[in-house]
This record gives structure tokens, C-alpha cells and sequence, in this order.
């Protein structure tokens, strides 16, 4: 048998293994995907996803497409991390779970997350589990942290603002928004203040932004001050940012850290918000990354996050 047989053998023998996983959710199931490593796992991470309709993937009907929570786990498990990542309820393996997934509030999201922790726990063998949400995910992710079977948080490209703070500048950062910026940023006052907008009276080009149906939700993520969740936390926390994020920059991964001196930030210079390699200030080239899953993670990812957890063994 040559050497290349024998690595090719032992890399099949080592390949993650994924099994489809599910728990029960108010009404219906919750449903997600749990990525091992062949043999025991050295720990176990709860993916927490993003904004949106976005899928235990990190994929989006309305172009997102780079796949980066699957790559993340396949990556992970490569390192001996098992991960599970899941689908929102009302979304996706997991609409069964409640009728409107529009509905859905951050602590209600937190409530999931209680129910699949016994279950990660279960299935991977680990004695407490990771939680590591990306975007909106580290609100998620922030809001459970004192459940039990909590090892610690990994907050990737997550807010440390409030959103409202965070959605003035990204349509500040745009100069296309210019003419609706004025008629967008008292749409946002509103929201904040708690109070419904008339989708009917806003301009065709900000109805997708403040769509009627998920108004109670960004009054409630609007509510939220992630700065001052994480301050006071005592559980290891690492803060994942990159340099070329166009949605939720630098800003917010130094307001958390600011916030919470013990946790680690880790910067990587060319990495944008679905965990892709950038290699110049491009806004075309950067949102082009989203619509490929054939893109690998940005070198820096996988390992600042595994070696993390190799430093910060369960207890």
C-alpha cells in the first residue's frame, strides 16, 4: 500500500460525520443538522444563526448562498469539534414549530436554544456546549447565556450596539440610500420608540427593510443593548470580527470587548461577513462572496475559534 493510499484511507476514515437532529418546539419539531468527528469530540458547539430567513446553512432565499455555518462545521469537526446548527423556528426543517415565524422574539429564540442544549449534550457526549451565533445569532447567543449547559459564548461578526445604531450606519455607509436616508432614519426613531410604521406610506425601495410582518421583531431586537448583556460575564468569551465586514464592522466587535475586558477579540483583516476572504475595499467584490458556498472559510476562521476551545476545555 503506498503512502498516498494510506493518507486517502485515513482520510476517509476521519471524515465528519453529519446526522439530521431534532427537538421538540412549542407546536412542532425543531429541527438542525449535527456535524462529528469520527471517535469522541473534544467539544460541542450550538450554531445560532443569523438574521432573517437565513437556514442552518447560513443560506438565504434573497441571495446569500455562501454557505458558511455548513463549511464552519465541516471545518470545526475536521479540528474535533462536534457542532449542531439549526433552522429558526417557523423556518425551513424547523416552520412546523410555530405558525408564524415572524413572531419570534429574542427570547423566544433563547428558549430554543434551552431545548437543544440537552440534546447536543446527548448526543455529542460534551458536559456543557458552546454557543456560537453569528449576527443576530450573538443576540441569541448573549440572551442564553446563563442557561444551564452553558460552556461560553463565540460571537461572530455579532452587534455590541443596539440594531438600531448599527442599521443608521449601514444605510449611512451606502451613498445609494441618500435619497430615502432621511424618510429611513425616522422609520427607525419609530421603531424604537416602540411604535408600528405604516408600510403603506413608505417608499417601494424601503418596504423589504420595514415589511409590517417583521416590525414586532425588529422592535424587539431594537430593544437590546448587546454591550451591556455581555458585561459582567464570567464564562469565556471569544469575539470573531473582520476587517472587511460591511454589515457589522470593527465598532461593534470592540464595543463588546470594551464591554467585557476578559473576553477575547480576535480581528482578522480580510474577512468579511459571511466568514469569506476580501482582499480589497470592493462592495462589489465583497457582496459577491455571498452567492458562492464554493468559496472556502477565510484562513483564520476555523482555527481562531478551535484553538480557542482547546485553550478553554469543559468543566
Amino acid at each position: 500500500m503506498t503512502i498516498a493510499t494510506i493518507l486517502a484511507a485515513l482520510a476517509v476514515a476521519t471524515a465528519p460525520v453529519s446526522t439530521e437532529v431534532s427537538v421538540p418546539g412549542p407546536d412542532g419539531a425543531l429541527r438542525g443538522t449535527l456535524t462529528a468527528p469520527e471517535g469522541n469530540a473534544r467539544a460541542a458547539v450550538l450554531i445560532l444563526p443569523g438574521s432573517g430567513p437565513t437556514d442552518r446553512d447560513g443560506n438565504n432565499p434573497i441571495g446569500v448562498r455562501a454557505a458558511p455555518y455548513r463549511l464552519l462545521a465541516e471545518g470545526l469537526a475536521e479540528r474535533g469539534v462536534a457542532s449542531v446548527r439549526i433552522d429558526k423556528r417557523g423556518l425551513f426543517g424547523s416552520r412546523e414549530a410555530v405558525p408564524n415565524g415572524n413572531a419570534a422574539t429574542i427570547a423566544d429564540y433563547a428558549a430554543d436554544v434551552g431545548a437543544w442544549l440537552p440534546e447536543v449534550r446527548r448526543r455529542t457526549g460534551a458536559s456543557c456546549v458552546w454557543l456560537l451565533g453569528h449576527s443576530e445569532g450573538g443576540l441569541v447567543a448573549l440572551a442564553a447565556r446563563e442557561r444551564e449547559g452553558v460552556c461560553g459564548l463565540i460571537l461572530a461578526t455579532a452587534p455590541g450596539r443596539p440594531l438600531g445604531q448599527v442599521i443608521r450606519e449601514q444605510l449611512r455607509a451606502n451613498p445609494a440610500n441618500a435619497p430615502f436616508l432621511d424618510e429611513a432614519l425616522a422609520a427607525i426613531d419609530r421603531l424604537e420608540r416602540g411604535e408600528r410604521v405604516d408600510e403603506a406610506g413608505v417608499s417601494p425601495v424601503l418596504r423589504p427593510l420595514f415589511n409590517a410582518a417583521v416590525q414586532p421583531l425588529l422592535i424587539d431586537l431594537m430593544s437590546h443593548d448587546p454591550a451591556r448583556m455581555i458585561a459582567g460575564y464570567d464564562r469565556p468569551v471569544l469575539i470573531l470580527s473582520g476587517g472587511r465586514d460591511v454589515q457589522i464592522g470593527e465598532a461593534d466587535a470592540r464595543a463588546l470587548s470594551s464591554a467585557n475586558p476578559g473576553a477575547r477579540l480576535v480581528v482578522l483583516p480580510n474577512v468579511n461577513h459571511v466568514l469569506k476572504a476580501v482582499d480589497s475595499d470592493d462592495r462589489a467584490a465583497n457582496l459577491a462572496t455571498y452567492g458562492n458556498a464554493n468559496l472556502p472559510l477565510a484562513d483564520g476562521v476555523v482555527s481562531s475559534i478551535a484553538d480557542f476551545l482547546a485553550e478553554h476545555p469543559a468543566r
